[in-house]
């Protein structure tokens, strides 16, 4: 009897294929590979084109107009703020809800303060913080108003360095009232950058530094205290105020020998003292001290390049050290160089 090869040797998809679900077809399988690696193509593609695409003209227009419209919906809520506002000041307001006006306003404030701010209209959102703020004084919510102060401040950093400097010290007072004094502290730093940066005014910075000081020393933290004190002697020294700087910088030395973490920065704090000390007194040690004494420049400056090249000079060493030059010249020109 003739041997059905065909029929003998036919298996099932499933056992060519095992990975076929059951009463799937090879054809339907292959279709649905085919498609699947056409959507990964296309999306690839898609992926691709993106980070090559070329700018629109026409969607920088559209944050234009969208900027516009956020201003136009800010000035509206202003303009109702106001309304509600007044209303309150009325008699009838006055005994029936008044203060519920005045929080929408206040609401209000913020919400326009927010739109000003995404549409970058930074003045604009700066004085919609303020008017928040002096509502939240009205009602007593001194935390709430010295928020407001200070995103006020921030606004205005970016347009007028000067009222943010206003507005910051209006939400210090606040907190300073509140015996929030690590608060403040923080507050005074952020004027003293303001002063540093953008208002050019040593002097100024110097004092809103020293009173932040103080405030992190009555709290305790003493690590922020020195800090500020750094900055105060760093800029002392600056403006020749050199005794202030001394004492500054010994003050600051001792209290980090008592810290095991901090000790090793204190030979650095007393070094900027001691340069302080040679400039006003003629005292220093070692190698600068007898160079200084034979009135020898050029040994001088033999001296800092041996120390340059152990420890590399920063700005404020170099411009101490090149007065100290000057002074063994004379009243002479200094070349600018050290080395």
């Amino acid at each position: 009897m003739p041997c059905d090869l065909t029929q003998d040797f036919a298996l099932p998809h499933s056992s060519l294929f095992p990975h076929l679900r059951g009463g799937e077809s090879l054809e339907a399988r292959s279709l649905a590979s085919g498609w699947r690696f056409r959507q990964a193509w296309t999306s690839s593609s898609a992926s691709v084109t993106s980070l090559f695409s070329i700018p629109n003209p026409q969607s920088a227009k559209a944050a234009d107009m969208d900027n516009a419209g956020k201003e136009r919906e800010a000035v509206q809520l202003m303009a109702e703020a106001e309304k509600r506002v007044k209303s309150s000041h009325s008699f009838l307001r006055g005994l029936f809800g008044g203060n519920t006006r005045i929080e929408e306003a206040c609401e209000m404030y913020t919400r326009a303060a927010n739109m000003f701010k995404m549409a970058k209209n930074w003045s604009a959102a700066g004085n919609a913080f303020c008017q928040a703020a002096k509502l939240h004084m009205q009602l007593q919510s001194k935390h709430d108003s010295a928020t407001s102060f200070v995103d006020a401040g921030n606004a205005y950093k970016k347009a007028d360095p000067q009222e943010a400097i206003n507005c910051l010290n209006a939400a210090i007072d606040i907190y300073t009232d509140m015996g929030r004094f690590t608060i403040a502290a923080k507050h005074h730093i952020t004027i003293a950058e303001i002063y540093e940066t953008e208002l050019v005014d040593i002097e100024k910075a110097i004092a809103h530094y020293e009173q932040s000081a103080d405030y992190y020393k009555g709290e305790e933290s003493n690590s922020s205290a020195n800090k500020c004190l750094l900055k105060v002697a760093a800029y002392a020294a600056q403006l020749e105020q050199y005794q202030k700087a001394i004492e500054i910088y010994e003050q600051v030395g001792a209290n980090t020998m008592d810290n095991p973490l901090l000790k090793y920065s204190a030979k650095d704090y007393f070094f900027k003292a001691a340069l302080c000390h040679f400039i006003v007194d003629e005292l220093n040690a070692k190698k600068l001290l007898e160079a200084h004494e034979e009135q020898n420049s050029e040994a001088y400056t033999e001296a800092v390049k041996e120390f340059d090249s152990i420890s590399r000079l920063d700005q404020w060493l170099t411009t101490m050290l090149l007065r100290i030059k000057k002074s063994i010249q004379g009243d002479g020109e200094v070349d600018g160089d050290l080395k």
